[in-house]
């Protein structure tokens, strides 16, 4: 454990804390810039006909918007034959239900997919009480068109490098559709690009000890499925 300073007075952790803020406002400024670059990046008209498949049936990428101009698909790991999700796609996943109500209030929809058939994850899902929409691209190209999957290989294009891969890797990609019906791919983010997304290491960041994964393995080595932990 980290032997912290105390504070002698209150006088001596506010100036402390009046220092840390600067740095906090200096980031949250940081921040707004990355995202206004993010979102003047170029867009790529989408051409491909992608047809994926769920529980609730068959739907186009077009049907995946579900009435928004905006959607964002998480690329979750789940390839054919697996008994059970990645433990960390899973931990992203614990908190799309509370917030697609909210960020449909902003004309954004979200859909999850991944390459199994959608019979391979729907137990899974339930196990879960996951109630987002989650579908199967094991009929089309999109999860190697996207640079999530790759079975059989061991280098790929991944985070937009050549690198090692395995069979199925997280990612996340924006998509956008205008008033003629054009559907346009906007951005795609991947490995430590999630870690924003993550409502839980966000609010460890905030505490003393923060992630504490230093000491782990690999990080979130500690993360189990959330019916998994004691």
């Amino acid at each position: 454990m980290t032997q912290h300073k105390i504070a002698q007075d209150d006088g001596e952790w506010i100036a402390a804390r009046q220092e840390l803020l600067v740095k906090e406002k200096e980031f949250s400024k940081l921040r707004d810039e990355l995202s206004s670059a993010r979102q003047a990046l170029p867009w790529r008209k989408i051409n491909a006909e992608y047809l994926f498949e769920s529980n609730q049936g068959k739907f186009t990428l077009n049907d995946l918007f579900a009435g928004k101009s905006q959607l964002i698909t998480y690329h979750f790991m789940y390839g054919p034959g697996w008994e059970e999700g990645c433990q960390r796609c899973s931990f992203w996943a614990d908190q799309y239900d509370t917030i697609i109500l909210h960020i449909g209030q902003r004309d954004v929809s979200l859909a999850v997919i991944s390459r199994a058939p959608w019979r391979d994850f729907q137990q899974f899902k339930d196990r879960m009480g996951w109630q987002f929409h989650w579908l199967s691209s094991a009929e089309n190209s999109f999860n190697s068109d996207f640079k999530v999957s790759f079975p059989g290989q061991e280098t790929g294009f991944y985070n937009y490098r050549e690198t090692s891969v395995g069979e199925e890797l997280p990612g996340l990609s924006v998509f956008y559709r205008d008033d003629s019906g054009d559907i346009f791919h906007t951005y795609s983010c991947y490995a430590r690009g999630l870690d924003p997304l993550n409502a839980t290491y966000q609010m460890l960041d905030l505490v003393p000890h923060g992630r504490n994964e230093g000491d782990l393995p690999f990080p979130m080595a500690w993360v189990k499925l959330h019916d998994k932990y004691n």
